[in-house]
């Protein structure tokens, strides 16, 4: 029968569409849909754009009960350019770190960017004339953050004004970038001034991926993380996990429980990112790779 060949079988594998690929298509589906319904945003106000009435973020939209703007701000930009820096940052910074962290903590790094940014730039505008805030700029500043922590001396060439090409270590590019957000936040944004760039929500997404690689991001514990060696008492006790427990194998011979034991920890990578392993398991994943390539 045709349905026994197997080139006529739908059985094999397929790869599940990336997280990455997702933020980058509602950022460009709330840009369209915020064209097609017109631009309005008119010096920090909004205009008649039904799209950006219900889903930016402003204070008085806040208070009128629309919690979901908080979420939501960063699907709009105020025009084609601002979408292509945000969306060439998140594809460029996400491919780098989402195989380091894994998708639930790629997914909660932008997540806490987002909200850590809204609550700061609202914690400004609240009380001085509001404003309007919109664009994902807050979590490529986090995923930048949290990409020079991973590769502090790794260089890297970008063109200066698309045209002369610089060669800088992220560690120095991120102290630049915090303090121009610094600068700006402290004698523009604060004084009640309109800069035309949301500073303050920039620090957000800063100080959100940094509480996540300093406390977060090792498995020892947030004060190990930290550096801060708290008193015995004091330190919190590891729990034992509920994760399928590790298994010595045979690595001489592929067997059923060898490939089971790959397949967990290929698991592991995908959900918590390839710096959440073992020195054990990176060791049978590296000695099964070669074994199982030759049988």
């Amino acid at each position: 029968m045709l349905s026994d060949r197997p080139y006529m079988r739908n059985d094999y594998d397929s790869r599940p569409t990336s997280v990455l690929t997702w933020i980058l298509s509602a950022l460009i589906a709330g840009f369209l849909l915020q064209n097609i319904f017109g631009l309005d945003m008119v010096r920090g106000r909004l205009g008649s754009n039904v799209v950006e009435t219900l889903f930016a973020l402003t204070p008085g939209q806040l208070m009128q009960g629309h919690f979901w703007t908080l979420a939501t701000y960063p699907l709009l930009h105020a025009n084609i350019l601002h979408l292509l820096f945000n969306a060439l940052g998140l594809f460029l910074l996400g491919r780098e770190l989402l195989p380091l962290v894994g998708t639930r903590r790629f997914l909660a790094i932008v997540a806490a960017a987002v909200l850590t940014g809204a609550g700061l730039w609202l914690a400004v505008h609240f009380f001085n004339g509001g404003g309007v805030l919109l664009g994902a700029s807050g979590c490529v500043m986090a995923l930048f953050i949290l990409f020079a922590c991973f590769y502090p001396e790794r260089e890297i060439t970008f063109l200066l004004f698309f045209v002369l090409p610089v060669t800088v270590k992220p560690k120095y590019l991120a102290w630049i970038l915090v303090g121009i957000d610094a600068f700006g936040f402290l004698f523009s944004e604060l004084p009640g001034r309109d800069p035309g760039v949301a500073y303050s929500a920039h620090l957000g997404g800063i100080l959100a991926a940094w509480v996540y690689f300093r406390y977060f991001h090792a498995n020892n514990g947030w004060d190990r993380a930290a550096g801060i060696e708290l008193p015995a008492w004091l330190r919190r006790r590891k729990q034992a996990k509920s994760a399928t427990p590790f298994f010595k194998v045979n690595l001489r011979q592929p067997s059923a429980e060898l490939r089971v034991e790959v397949d967990r920890i290929l698991d592991k990578i995908n959900s918590d990112g390839f710096g959440a392993l073992t020195e054990e398991e990176k060791r049978v994943l590296d000695e099964a790779k070669d074994l199982l390539s030759r049988h």
